[in-house]
């Protein structure tokens, strides 16, 4: 009887979640009913499949209560909107019917058209339009008229008594209590961007909306008997079931064959293609890798996923072949030798004694994913190639759904209440949260967030998870057209790995960019060919080691950081091995663990490490004894327990939270300590392993995916050490890394490049490099329009360079206030005047209003020229403009800036020789990071330059520094005491104050 159900995923409208109304359900003994969302169907599948296992996980129960065990008959399709009205229902009647409610919003969505005031003409569908008292429109055979309860009596000689079998019942379910219709109307104001009290009625739900017993809503139609006959008759003629033909996982034909010929031609061909790469990888006699290549392919083929492989293998191959883009394949799918000879990913999962379980393994439940990172600025050629090869309805990017958990909401909360600006900024103020609690109308607003802060809020799309679908996906799913351009379907990754879909990760990162860039420019520059790819030299390189140890790799991928940085100079890292540990213990919750610390210890005394028992030593000699990574969980549990492999993983992944079934976990539990007795080992010896297993798996991060990084480091580091200059101005184009722009533009400067700023006649629109000389883009500048980046180097480019100032000008048709930018900044140099003559000048050519001739000139006509005073101009006021206009002074070190000539009486090369004394250094702001301590007070971390451009790091403890110490770019005199930690050198601060500058020029004046 209820066939129009609004979940939450009603977004702003429905206030319960699709478990929650299916157990609802059950419990008011409710055997049938339709959830039919708002222009979306993003719960129907999660919907079909919570009818289907509560039904299972309560059939015990309802046997020992007495009752008939049941499952709901889970009926679906979408309530179609427009501006907020009503304007039918679609209940599909089968499989294809919830492909044509899809496909019909779909169409929509994409092309951004209304939807029609007229239900579609759709076979497999059942159209309910709602009752009026002046409804009179001609019905089609498979189109209905809702009726309410409470308009019973207005179908007093109404035409549609001439219809009776048209008629069905209708009462909309949106809410569960009083409670829930208040939240609904917050979240209609919300919507509506209007106060409580102002909302529509007819923007809201009825009071009434709610489940009932199923009896109870019989009885309010028993004066109408055909009414209940009719909607029985429309239930009864939908059928979903087919969507779980095969038990709890949906019946779904969702695997994309690669090839026509279907799965057997995809097995041969995989075979094929991986060991043609088993050749190219490890040559033609490897046994131990022709052997892991066999048990690799049999797991892919008993699973089914060698088209999965495929299809990852030909975007691998467009890439590299017809795009010539590079790529890095990291994650879990770099343990897989099938997909290193596919060149899926370049890490050799041999070499590194990587678990392809961790990947895949029979037990698996979940699809397995790659995740391919391209450059920032050529991903979207992949995306396209994806979108553009496989049929319409079968690709599309995965969404995600965002909740109302972010603190921000009380802002939202605030505004629909009418409270005033000041007091709604109060209320979303951090620091004043103790207060606040104090005041009876934040609780009140802070109680709303609490019930709506896990509901959904809007659909987005994904970072990169694309699928491709054997059958269309919108047997599942309707489809958004984003911003983006990309048809994306309506629910996430969690949604797609119940139902089955293998997603495709497509991927980005500047890191790459840096590298693709660097290495073109090295060709343009120094007319050399870089082959990126020789790791295997590039990770035994003495200079590239060092670089490593010293811990100075600027600019270089992941390893640039501050926090890297010290750990690389703590563990003085010289070889690809420690670069993977690294790249792994310094997530954060291995660091905060202390599970880094200990590393190190162990690191630097290898001989004194005791291990629990000789298996352990074994497993964990390469760690020294502490599980580093996700694969030390697996070996662990493997070789010390004698799980299989396949268990041993499973157990990893419930451990990092990524299980859902605790009954399942307990048993693996169990399973290990009594597989472990059977070893022979002691029950302390068991507990002791599986504690230091469990407190840190949840930390764990995968080797195979630390061992990508460093790879892609590698590679940084080398360019960085060869081809300094060349590397900066890629990092510097591709905008950087982990620092802002001006550290990059420092960077390349100590490199020995001549670095120049912007000029028309040599830049373009990035950061070029021509021998020794670098000159800054346009890019870079604040304020100028984007059109005007693009059209003076290619005007130039064209017609050749610029030869005065009134040729700049009508060859680039430049505005007044954009010339005055240029000028300012120096430039119009190549000119031969000083910036004050120029704007003299500017203003005689742009400074008249008059009308602007945009056509050609027949014949050049020269303006008059008048003699100008000698004026003054300062190095400290270029320097401001330079400050102003990119962002950093370019010519001026921030030192210069200062009042006092004072630059300390450290520097930070000599840090190690002030070891426990207290000293005074000067240094230029670089970042800060903030974290909390173990009693939630804040204390803090400072990176600077000194004087030599060296850097050196800071600690401000919360006993020292009691409020946020840091006051925006700038030099700063630091009073402290320098202490080592494994040979890196810091200072923990115990004063520290921002030092005077020198006052603009322009301004004094």
């Amino acid at each position: 009887m209820f066939l129009n159900v609004h979940s939450s995923y009603s977004l702003k409208y429905g206030t319960i979640d699709v478990k929650e109304v299916v157990r609802q359900a059950r419990a008011l003994g409710i055997r049938q009913m339709a959830l039919t969302d708002i222009n979306n169907s993003t719960g129907v599948m999660e919907f079909i499949r919570e009818c289907y296992q509560q039904g299972i996980a309560r059939e015990a129960d309802d046997i020992q209560a007495g009752n008939i065990p049941y499952q709901i008959k889970p009926i679906a399709g979408i309530e179609f909107r427009r501006d907020n009205h009503l304007l039918y229902i679609g209940i599909a009647r089968n499989k294809e019917g919830m492909r044509e409610l899809n496909e019909f919003l779909s169409h929509h969505n994409i092309e951004a058209t209304p939807l029609p005031n007229d239900a579609p003409s759709l076979p497999n569908v059942f159209f309910i339009y709602p009752f009026t008292k002046t409804f009179n429109r001609e019905l089609k055979f498979n189109e209905f008229v809702g009726i309410k309860a409470k308009q019973l009596n207005h179908l007093y000689q109404h035409q549609l008594l001439g219809t009776k079998e048209k008629l069905v019942v209708w009462h909309p379910v949106t809410v569960s209590n009083k409670v829930e219709y208040r939240l609904h109307e917050y979240l209609r104001a919300i919507e509506l961007n209007t106060l409580l009290s102002m909302v529509p009625e007819d923007a809201k739900c009825g009071s009434e909306e709610v489940l009932i017993p199923e009896e109870q809503l019989k009885s309010s139609f028993d004066r109408f008997p055909f009414i209940i006959e009719n909607t029985q008759k429309l239930i009864d003629n939908c059928d979903l079931s087919v969507y779980f033909e095969s038990g709890a996982q949906p019946a779904s034909k969702n695997r994309f064959s690669y090839s026509k010929q279907g799965a057997v031609f995809d097995q041969k061909l995989l075979r094929k293609i991986a060991y043609k790469g088993l050749v190219y990888r490890y040559g033609p006699d490897n046994k131990v890798a022709q052997e892991r290549m066999e048990k690799e392919l049999r797991i892919i083929e008993l699973k089914n996923y060698c088209a999965y492989f495929l299809i990852t293998f030909d975007i691998i191959r467009y890439a590299i072949g017809r795009c010539n883009f590079y790529h890095v394949g990291r994650g879990s799918g770099a343990n897989s030798i099938v997909a290193y000879c596919l060149r899926i990913t370049d890490v050799d999962p041999i070499a590194l004694d990587l678990y392809f379980e961790r990947f895949l393994h029979e037990k698996r439940t979940s699809p397995p994913d790659f995740d391919i990172d391209f450059a920032w600025d050529e991903r979207e050629t992949i995306q396209k190639y994806i979108f553009k090869k496989y049929p319409k309805w079968h690709v599309a990017f995965l969404g995600t759904m965002s909740t109302f958990k972010d603190r921000a909401i009380i802002r939202e909360i605030g505004k629909v209440l009418g409270l005033p600006k000041s007091e709604i900024d109060s209320f979303s103020d951090p620091t004043k949260e103790r207060e606040n609690q104090q005041n009876a109308t934040y609780n009140k607003l802070a109680a709303v967030h609490r019930h709506m802060q896990n509901m959904p809020n809007q659909r987005s799309i994904h970072a990169g998870g694309i699928l491709i679908s054997e059958e269309p996906i919108t047997y599942y799913t309707a489809l958004d057209m984003p911003p983006k351009g990309f048809v994306t379907v309506q629910w996430d990754m969690y949604e797609a790995e119940a139902i089955g879909y293998e997603k495709f990760d497509i991927l980005s990162q500047r890191g790459i960019g840096h590298i693709r860039e660097a290495v073109q420019i090295i060709k343009r520059n120094c007319n050399r060919d870089i082959d990126i790819h020789d790791f295997k030299t590039f990770k035994n390189d003495p200079k590239l080691n060092a670089i490593l140890r010293e811990g100075q790799p600027i600019g270089c991928f992941y390893i640039e950081s501050p926090a890297m940085r010290q750990l690389l100079k703590k563990l003085k890292c010289e070889d690809y091995l420690t670069l993977v540990a690294a790249s792994s213990i310094i997530r954060p919750g291995v660091a905060s663990s202390g599970m880094m610390k200990s590393f190190i210890e162990r690191y630097h005394a290898p001989d004194k490490v005791v291990y629990l028992c000789e298996e352990m030593k074994t497993q964990l000699k390469e760690t020294y004894g502490v599980m580093v990574y996700q694969e030390d969980v697996i070996k662990v549990c493997h070789y010390f327990a004698g799980l299989d492999l396949a268990d041993a993983d499973v157990l990893r992944k419930a451990m990092s939270g990524k299980y859902r079934s605790k009954l399942a976990f307990d048993e693996l539990v169990n399973k290990f300590f009594v597989s472990a007795r059977k070893k022979g080992h002691s029950e302390k010896l068991i507990t002791e392993v599986w504690r230091q297993i469990s407190s840190f798996a949840g930390y764990s991060f995968s080797k195979a995916h630390s061992a990508s990084f460093a790879v892609e480091s590698y590679q940084s580091l080398y360019l960085k050490t060869y081809y300094p200059k060349e590397f900066m101005v890629a990092v510097l184009n591709n905008y950087g890394g982990f620092y802002t722009r001006w550290v990059y533009v420092h960077e390349l400067q100590k490199t020995g490049a001549k670095v120049h700023l912007p000029c028309v006649n040599h830049s373009d629109e990035v950061v070029t490099i021509r021998e020794n000389d670098a000159y800054l883009g346009f890019v870079g500048i604040q304020g100028l329009e984007q059109k005007l980046i693009e059209l003076i180097p290619k005007e130039r480019r064209l017609n050749g360079a610029y030869q005065d100032l009134e040729q700049f000008i009508k060859r680039t048709q430049i505005t007044l206030e954009q010339a005055i930018l240029l000028i300012r900044l120096g430039a119009l140099r190549f000119t031969g005047k000083d910036k004050k003559t120029l704007l003299w000048d500017i203003y005689n050519y742009l400074g008249h209003k008059q009308k602007r001739i945009n056509s050609a000139e027949l014949f050049s006509v020269t303006q008059k020229s008048f003699a100008l005073p000698e004026l003054e101009n300062s190095a400290l006021e270029d320097a401001y403009i330079e400050w102003e206009l990119l962002g950093y002074p370019l010519n001026f070190n921030m030192f210069d800036f200062l009042k006092t000539k004072y630059r300390g009486e450290v520097m930070a090369a000599d840090m190690h020789q002030y070891i426990g004394k207290t000293v005074r250094m000067v240094g230029n702001y670089v970042c800060e990071k903030t974290v909390h301590t173990v009693k939630n007070s804040k204390m803090w971390f400072g990176t600077f330059l000194d004087h030599n451009g060296d850097f050196f790091d800071t600690t401000h403890f919360p006993n020292s520094t009691p409020v946020y110490p840091f006051k925006g770019k700038g030099c700063y005199l630091i009073l402290g005491k320098i202490v080592e930690d494994f040979g890196f050198p810091s200072v923990e601060v115990l004063k520290f104050a921002k030092l005077d500058i020198m006052m603009n020029p322009v301004a004094v004046d």
